[in-house]
C-alpha cells in the first residue's frame, strides 16, 4: 500500500472558477500496476474544496489528477498502461491480469476496453502501412458449440522502421475469404491501398484475388512460415500413415514414428547430436520407415531454401525443389511440390524482396 496526496495548496471551484477553501480530505483506495509480481494498492488522500461563493452551485468537490486515474476509477493510470502492455506484447489474457491485479475480470475489461476502442478507432494507426501481411486465424477448433464467428482474417503491418519497430495487428475480420479481404481493403480507402509496397500471403486463391483486384502495384508474396507449415504437415500425414500401416493403430507411447513426431518438424539446424540419432534410431527401426526418412529429407530442404547466404541461392534451390518435389512417389510431398510449382511466381518473389512473413519478428528471410 501507498500513501500518496497532492501539494496543492490553492484550487479554483469548478463552477466559478473562484478560489476554494479546503475541508478536509477523503481517502481513495487505487488499484496501481504490480511492483516485483505483488499487487499494489495506492491510497490517495484527496482534498475535499468547499467554494464559498453563495451565487454558485457547486457546494464541495474533490481534488483530481489524471496522472493518478480518472474520475471514479478503480485502476490507475499505471495499471492500465501496464495491462495493455501485457496484452499486446506478453500475450496476457484478461483473467490472468485480474489475478496479478487482485481484482476481478469485469473491472480490468472495464478500464482498459475504452482505450483500446480508442486506439482501434484511431484512423493513424494505418499511416505508414507499406508491407501488408493477410492470414487466417481459427478462434475456436473443435467445440462448434461455442457461439460467435469460427475463423477470422488477420491484417498485419509488418512494415519495419524507427516507426515500425514490431509487427502489427491491425484488424481481425470475421470470415475467410477473398471477399473479406477485399472488402476490407475497399474501406481503407485509396491513399492506403496506393502506399501498399509489398502484400504477403498463405497459399490462399482467395486472397490472392483480393491483393490483385485492390493492390495492384504491390508485389505479392508467399509466406515463407506458411510455405515451411504446408512442407510440416506434408511430413506429418506421411508419418501417420506409416504409422498406421506398420503398426495398424495410431501413435502410441513407445512406438519409433510417435517419440520422434516433434523432432520431424524442427529444424535440424538446431538439433542436438542426441537428437539426431533418435532420428537415425526411428528410421532404421523399420524398413517401411523409409518413406518417413525421404520425406524428412525433403521438407528440410524446402526449409533451407530460407536459410541461404543469398537470394540467388535461395532462389535456385526453390526452383529444384518445385521441378522435383511434384515427380515424388509419396503422395503427400508430390501435392506439396504441385502447390509449390502453383504458386512459383510469389515464391520467386520472396527472394527479389529480400524476405518477407507474416510472423511477428520475422521480416528478414534469414531470421525463418
Amino acid at each position: 500500500m501507498l500513501d500518496v496526496e497532492s501539494c496543492n495548496q490553492l484550487a479554483g471551484c469548478t463552477g466559478c472558477g473562484v478560489i476554494a477553501q479546503g475541508h478536509g480530505r477523503v481517502v481513495v483506495e487505487v488499484i496501481d500496476a504490480p511492483w516485483a509480481g505483488i499487487p499494489t494498492r495506492i491510497r490517495w488522500h484527496k482534498r475535499r474544496w468547499i467554494c464559498r461563493e453563495t451565487t454558485c452551485q457547486t457546494v464541495t468537490f474533490l481534488e483530481h489528477s489524471e496522472k493518478v486515474c480518472a474520475p471514479r476509477a478503480r485502476l490507475g493510470v499505471r495499471a492500465i498502461r501496464w495491462a495493455i502492455r501485457q496484452l499486446r506484447f506478453e500475450g496476457a489474457t484478461i483473467a490472468g491480469l485480474a489475478r496479478q491485479l487482485a481484482t476481478t475480470w469485469n473491472t480490468v475489461w472495464s478500464h482498459i476496453k475504452p482505450c483500446l476502442q480508442a486506439a482501434s478507432d484511431d484512423p493513424a494507426r494505418f499511416a505508414g502501412v507499406r508491407v501488408l501481411g493477410v492470414d487466417e486465424h481459427v478462434w475456436h477448433h473443435q467445440d462448434r458449440r461455442r457461439r460467435g464467428p469460427r475463423e477470422f482474417t488477420g491484417i498485419v503491418d509488418l512494415t519495419r522502421g524507427e516507426d515500425h519497430p514490431t509487427a502489427r495487428l491491425l484488424d481481425l475480420v470475421p470470415g475467410r475469404s477473398g471477399t473479406v479481404y477485399k472488402n476490407w481493403l475497399e474501406e481503407r480507402g485509396e491513399q492506403f491501398r496506393s502506399g501498399i509496397q509489398i502484400a504477403t500471403l498463405d497459399p490462399f486463391q482467395g486472397y490472392k484475388n483480393a491483393i490483385d483486384d485492390q493492390l495492384q502495384d504491390a508485389t505479392s508474396v508467399l509466406d515463407a512460415f506458411h510455405i515451411v507449415k504446408l512442407a510440416g504437415d506434408a511430413l506429418d500425414e506421411v508419418r501417420c500413415r506409416v504409422q498406421q500401416d506398420t503398426t495398424g493403430h495410431r501413435g502410441r507411447k513407445g512406438d519409433p514414428l510417435y517419440q520422434i513426431r516433434l523432432l520431424l518438424r524442427a529444424s535440424r539446424r538446431r538439433l542436438t547430436p542426441r537428437q539426431k540419432e533418435r532420428l537415425r534410431e526411428a528410421f532404421v527401426a523399420d524398413e517401411a520407415h523409409i518413406s518417413v526418412e525421404v520425406a524428412y529429407l525433403l521438407t528440410q530442404q524446402v526449409r533451407d531454401v530460407f536459410h541461404q547466404d543469398t537470394p540467388a541461392q535461395g532462389r535456385r534451390l526453390a526452383a529444384c525443389l518445385v521441378a522435383r518435389l511434384p515427380m515424388c512417389p509419396i503422395p503427400a510431398i508430390a501435392r506439396l511440390g504441385r502447390t509449390l510449382c502453383n504458386w512459383k511466381d510469389l515464391l520467386d518473389a520472396y527472394f527479389d524482396i529480400g524476405g518477407a512473413s507474416n510472423v511477428p519478428h520475422r521480416s528478414h528471410r534469414r531470421n525463418h
